[in-house]
């Protein structure tokens, strides 16, 4: 499963109409994901990247079906934001995987932990979000 098809499917999920939203808002149009296993670097060095590539998509996976377990259960504002939140994971998610040095995903994703995370926590739009959530 290609990338586009893979995104799709995990966005399948998240209703219609928020979507719609994302994509008018200037969200990811279709095909603008980047494809194929290309990237510069020795032969040894992509042959490692391409393994991490795929621990890295199973950890954006991990997490994306968290936040989905946690919307499935919200209602209203609380789910949107949620849907906005994976909005926003799977935006990362393409960031990271248009990359095409093997030497950057050796570097930095090597060891992975909590960098989707961190990805998400760091963007102005989550924080956005987060402010305006009511005290528990």
């Amino acid at each position: 499963m290609g990338l586009i098809s893979s995104w799709e499917y995990r966005m399948s999920n998240v209703p219609a109409t928020q979507l719609e939203i994302r994509e008018s808002e200037g969200g990811a149009p279709e095909g603008s994901a980047c494809t194929g296993p290309y990237l510069r670097g020795t032969e040894n060095q992509v042959e490692w990247a391409l393994r991490i590539r795929d621990q890295i998509h199973q950890e954006f996976d991990r997490v994306a079906a968290a936040f989905r377990v946690v919307a499935h259960r919200q209602t209203g504002r609380r789910r949107a934001e949620t849907v906005a939140i994976i909005a926003i994971l799977e935006e990362k998610r393409l960031e990271v995987m248009c990359n095409v040095e093997a030497g950057y995903f050796i570097r930095v994703w090597q060891e992975i932990g909590g960098q989707v995370r961190q990805l998400i926590f760091d963007d102005a739009r989550y924080q956005e979000i987060k402010r305006n959530w009511p005290s528990r």
